[in-house]
This record gives structure tokens, C-alpha cells and sequence, in this order.
């Protein structure tokens, strides 16, 4: 946006329904990063996008239901980025290698809102259970379909079942967590990502 800043700050522009809710997100995600979640209130949300509270409840029910936008938005961006990251032609021990680091990097730039969606979705009431169940099941569907590729096949490597992919991911969660809490950066923790995963899914006599 012309003469504004990624919230709409200083435009005196008319502002698009579809910009509002942009910057609504945004918002959310700057009252994550100042306050956290549960401190945080829709007149944080208003004040950072720079909208009113009317627009708010325009665009979105709650400030539990911006958040789950946002979240899920966020989960897509990461799932469309690993998907088109990973050479489906490197060996299978790269793929695996370019999968975690843009995971990680994924994450990487937004540890609140990371940690928010590992921490604070379950202690949420039930209508955030659909956002865990669609978030699991897509990253389930992405760890198989990446372990399918010629190179995987080749190895003598099938599919993780379910259970295995569902293991990966809940690990993975909490390993990213557990850094974000300890002050840690997440970057550091590919190698050891990267390991298990290779151990997890890699060929086994």
C-alpha cells in the first residue's frame, strides 16, 4: 500500500475490504508479538491495523476468531512453501534436509505466533479443535506426500504410516517450543530435526 506501512500506518488512501482484513491480520500478529495472545485485546488488534473496532467485527467474529485466521493462514503458507522448496529429484536425505530447514525458517519468522499456535490452540475452547485436526491432517498429508517421491522409492523408503507422520510432527512441535521458550533460536535446531527425521523415516533393515 502507497504512503503506508505493512499495517496501513500513515495512508490516508481508501482502504479495499480485502486490505482491511489484511491488515487486521497483521494486527493480531503484531499483538502477539507485544503482548502474547491472552494479554492481548481487539483494541490492540484495532490500534495496530490502524482500523476501527467497528472493522474488526466487519471482518471477523471474535478475537479468537482472528486469531484462528490468522493461524490458519499461516499454517497453508507453510505447508505451500515446504511443498515447493523440496527438489522431488535431490536424494532423499536433501529432500528431507530442504523440508525441515524451510519448516524451521517458516516458523522462524514469527516465534510468538508460532509458539501461540503450539501452546495456546489446545488451552482454547472447542472451537479451535477444527484448526488442530486441519492443521495435523494437512502436515500428516505434506510428511507423506514428500516421502513418495522416485528418490524415496528407490531407497527402499515407503510412506510414514499415520501414526509415524503424526509422531514426526508432535516432536517436531515440541522441539520448536521447548527453543522458543528456552530464549533459544530455532535455527538451531535443524541439524538435530533433520536427524531424527532421516532416522524416523529413512530405510530400516
Amino acid at each position: 500500500m502507497t504512503g503506508a506501512d505493512a499495517f496501513g500506518h500513515g495512508s490516508a488512501e481508501p482502504c479495499p475490504e480485502s486490505a482491511f482484513r489484511r491488515r487486521l491480520l497483521d494486527g493480531m500478529a503484531l499483538a502477539i508479538r507485544t503482548r502474547g495472545y491472552q494479554d492481548s485485546t481487539v483494541a490492540d488488534v484495532v490500534r495496530y491495523a490502524g482500523t476501527s473496532r467497528r472493522t474488526f467485527y466487519e471482518h471477523f467474529a471474535s478475537k479468537q476468531d482472528c486469531f484462528v485466521t490468522l493461524l490458519a493462514e499461516r499454517n497453508a503458507e507453510t505447508i505451500r512453501w515446504i511443498d515447493s522448496a523440496v527438489d522431488p529429484h535431490a536424494s532423499w536425505r536433501t529432500q528431507i534436509h530442504q523440508a525441515v530447514e524451510t519448516w524451521v525458517r517458516s516458523l522462524q519468522r514469527d516465534p510468538s505466533v508460532t509458539l501461540s499456535w503450539i501452546r495456546v490452540v489446545p488451552a482454547l475452547d472447542e472451537d479451535t479443535w477444527q484448526l488442530e485436526r486441519d492443521a495435523r491432517e494437512s502436515f500428516i498429508r505434506l510428511i507423506q506426500k514428500l516421502a513418495s517421491t522416485p528418490e524415496f522409492t528407490t531407497a527402499g523408503i515407503r510412506p510414514p504410516t499415520r501414526r509415524m507422520a503424526t509422531m514426526l510432527l508432535g516432536g517436531f512441535r515440541e522441539l520448536v517450543a521447548t527453543t522458543i521458550e528456552d530464549g533459544e533460536e530455532i535455527a538451531d535446531i535443524i541439524d538435530v530435526a533433520v536427524e531424527s527425521a532421516i532416522a524416523l523415516v529413512g530405510p530400516h533393515q
